[in-house]
Parts: C-alpha cells; sequence; structure tokens
C-alpha cells in the first residue's frame, strides 16, 4: 500500500532552498523503510511504430498516454529519490540538455523540491540510454553528483564500453554509444558493477529484466507488498500490461524483454506488488491487476 508523505528528505535539503518552493511534479511516499520522492525529467517523444499493430491499432492504445502529433507521442520520465537511513539514492539521471529539448528538467526540479544534489549518496543506472544517462555530467564536463557512488549492472557496462561498438551495434545505436561512453566513462573511478540478486543497501536489491537493453535491471524495494521500479522492463503503461508480449521498438533482445516483461507483470499482479514506472504518466505509481487474458495498470 503506497502511503503519501510530503519532504521525506528533511536532512537532505539545501538550506538556501525553501521547503514552501513549489515543485514542478513532485509526488511523495514511504514504502517500508525508505522515503520516495518521483521528480520529472520532463518528456521525450517516441514514433508510435515503437509498439506492434496497426496504425489504427497504435493511435488507439499510445492516445491515452498523451497527444499524438505527426506520428510522436509524448513519453514521460519519472525518476525517484529514495531516502534510508544516511543513504539519499537517485535511480537514473534523465538526459541532461543532450538528447530532446522537452527533457533535462530533473535538476531544476531537485533545486525547486530543495534537493541539493551534492547530498546525493549513490546514483543507480538501470540502464544506459540517453534519457537514463546522459544527464550525468554538467554542460561544462564535470558530475553533477559529485559526492555518489555510482551502480550499474556489468552486463550493461560490458555492452556500452565496448571499444568496438562501431562494428558490433547497429548504426541507429551509434550515437547512444558516444554519449554512454562518455557518461560511463566519467565514473569509471567510482562505480560498482552490479549483477541481479545483488544488494545495493539492505531492501533494495537489483533484479533481471535485462532485453530492453542487455544488462538492463530493476529495483525491488522491500516493504508491505514490495515494490518494483521497473525502469524500461514495462515501458508504456498501456500497451505494456494489455500486451505484454509484444514487441517495443526499443528493445535490443525482443524476445528476452518480452519473456521478462511478461514475467514482471505477471508476479506484480499476483502479488499486488507495487510499480513505478519510468515512462507512464507522472508519477508512474500503481499496480498491475489482471484484465481478462492480459492485465491494467491502475495508477495510485
Amino acid at each position: 500500500m503506497i502511503e503519501a508523505r510530503t519532504d521525506p528528505f528533511e536532512n537532505a535539503f539545501s538550506p538556501a532552498a525553501s521547503r514552501s518552493t513549489p515543485a514542478a511534479n513532485n509526488f511523495s511516499f514511504v514504502q517500508g523503510e525508505f522515503s520516495i520522492t518521483v521528480l520529472s525529467d520532463g518528456f521525450i517523444t517516441v514514433p508510435i511504430d515503437i509498439v506492434e499493430g496497426t496504425p489504427g491499432e497504435r493511435a488507439e492504445i499510445l492516445r491515452r498516454t498523451g497527444d499524438i502529433k505527426a506520428g510522436l507521442v509524448e513519453s514521460k520520465t519519472n525518476i525517484p529519490v529514495i531516502r534510508r537511513g544516511r543513504d539519499l539514492i537517485i535511480v537514473d539521471v534523465g538526459s541532461g540538455d543532450k538528447y530532446q529539448p522537452t527533457d533535462g528538467r530533473l535538476f531544476g526540479n531537485l533545486k525547486a523540491s530543495g534537493i541539493n544534489p551534492d547530498a546525493i549518496t549513490k546514483v543507480i543506472f538501470t540502464h544506459a540510454h540517453p534519457d537514463h544517462v546522459w544527464g550525468t555530467l554538467t554542460e561544462t564536463g564535470s558530475l553533477r553528483f559529485k559526492n555518489a557512488t555510482y551502480y550499474v549492472g556489468a552486463a550493461e557496462w560490458d555492452y556500452w564500453m565496448n571499444p568496438d561498438y562501431l562494428t558490433m551495434m547497429p548504426f541507429e545505436l551509434h550515437e547512444f554509444a558516444r554519449g554512454a561512453q562518455r557518461d560511463l566513462g566519467a565514473i569509471k573511478d567510482r562505480v560498482v558493477m552490479l549483477k541481479p540478486g545483488d544488494d545495493i543497501v539492505s531492501g533494495l536489491r537489483a533484479i533481471d529484466t535485462a532485453g530492453h537493453t542487455p544488462g538492463h535491471l530493476s529495483l525491488e524495494m522491500a516493504g508491505g507488498e514490495g515494490l518494483i521500479i521497473t525502469a524500461d522492463a514495462a515501458t508504456n503503461e498501456i500497451a505494456s500490461f494489455q500486451h505484454p508480449r509484444s514487441r517495443f521498438g526499443y528493445d535490443t533482445i525482443p524476445e528476452l524483454a518480452i519473456e521478462n516483461r511478461a514475467r514482471l507483470i505477471e508476479r506484480a499482479a499476483a502479488d499486488r506488488t507495487s510499480l513505478l514506472g519510468y515512462h507512464w504518466t507522472y508519477p508512474g505509481v500503481g499496480y498491475a491487476e489482471r484484465n481478462g487474458g492480459a492485465y491494467r495498470y491502475v495508477p495510485v
């Protein structure tokens, strides 16, 4: 059960920031021993053919998650900031100013929420796509979270940091790889490699949801019925639930992504586990329930 709460990060606030400062998209709740605030990095636009089906079927699915313009649909970006004890953890860091003009809002929203980036102790990367890691560096090339330890899946690191990416990856991923190597390279001296089943802190565990990328990880949080931070294992709040075994256009290993997505949603529905999705309508928090032969996402 999601318990709403305000101002969970009492010790993380910058002295210069007012707690009464309005924050765009600031939703807080408690999950067991964790306090969570979801901040927005804005949104990106993606082509409607990322989901399977006829043009009409695609439009019917995607228009429920955002306006469709010129064959593109909005995809929100929700970033959890998590407090547990002395740790202040952020899961993915958005795009900075490097990807699309409608994203890169995280750092303004951190400031508006009074959360000091220097107080972040851990940064967890679920995977290394631009909208998740390109916010690592400032415009001048310094780390935005300069006091943090960084966590990334070992398989994800090996995939994106491969020096032979030009021959290993399709052309459309070359820019992604250059950006990943820039940002991951900047943290190489402070990175912890994860594998599925590893605990980042007590009660927060990496789980295997590879397929969207070769080393994609989701996060499982203890407390109550639990919470899964899905990242891009379930990318669309309509298509991923109504058609969990359909292909999604940005999945690197489609069949593996399908199996892991279906398994995650089936388990979440059976166990009544709460979910937090990166690209779902803000704040992206809800749960899955059975709906005939498939599922539906129920927001909080």
